[in-house]
């Protein structure tokens, strides 16, 4: 893990469209390097090189990797909540295993892309207090539309519906990125399947 006292904040947010097209190269290249090389050997001077841009504009953006890697985190983590939130905005299912399915592929579809850089970005993102905020926050909102969904669904038979969501929430983060990431991972298919079951008979299972 690197040390959270490094500066980790983007130095400088684009005003226009060229300028945030350059810190979207540079974020891209940043995926495929640490992808490729490993977080140790993922070098900013690489991250230009492949962004095609002077180490100089990079470091105008971002003070170094670490910062990098952040902005990453917290990109992963908005394309999680936008797959979500276009779910919902179509309106879920009627049945609890549909639902279900509908969050288990969201989460799978914002981790198969890229498994290595995944490992990365959980075992090795330095953890700022506004990182470690931004998860918070985004963790309780999901806790509480879940424990929602469960109070108000009436295939739920589970009794202590805070506890179902935090469980449920917990297990389909943890579970998929730990499945994707793995060097051999289960079809997507399978996961998913395997996933709604085992959560669909959790919460229709005897109080």
């Amino acid at each position: 893990m690197t040390s959270g006292k490094r500066a980790i904040a983007p130095r400088k947010q684009p005003r226009q469209v060229r300028a945030e097209l350059t810190r979207q190269r540079i974020l891209d290249a940043a995926a495929h390097i640490f992808e490729e090389y490993g977080y140790a050997a993922g070098t900013t001077n690489r991250i230009a090189e492949r962004a095609r841009v002077s180490i100089g504009s990079l470091y105008q953006y971002y003070p170094n990797k670490d910062a990098i890697l952040v902005e990453l985190v917290t990109r992963h983590l908005e394309a999680g909540a936008a797959s979500v939130a276009r779910y919902l905005a179509e309106g879920l299912p009627a049945s609890l295993e549909d639902t279900l399915r509908v969050f288990v592929r969201a989460a799978i579809e914002n981790h198969v892309d890229d498994p290595r850089l995944l490992r990365i970005m959980a075992e090795e993102a330095p953890r700022s207090p506004e990182l470690l905020a931004k998860v918070n926050d985004y963790e309780a909102e999901r806790f509480r539309h879940t424990q929602e969904l469960f109070e108000n669904h009436p295939e739920v038979r589970v009794a202590d519906t805070e506890a179902a969501a935090r469980l449920a929430v917990t297990t389909v983060e943890l579970v998929v990125h730990k499945v994707c990431s793995a060097p051999d991972p289960l079809g997507t298919r399978r996961l998913e399947d395997e996933l709604v079951a085992m959560l669909h008979r959790y919460l229709t299972g005897p109080e």
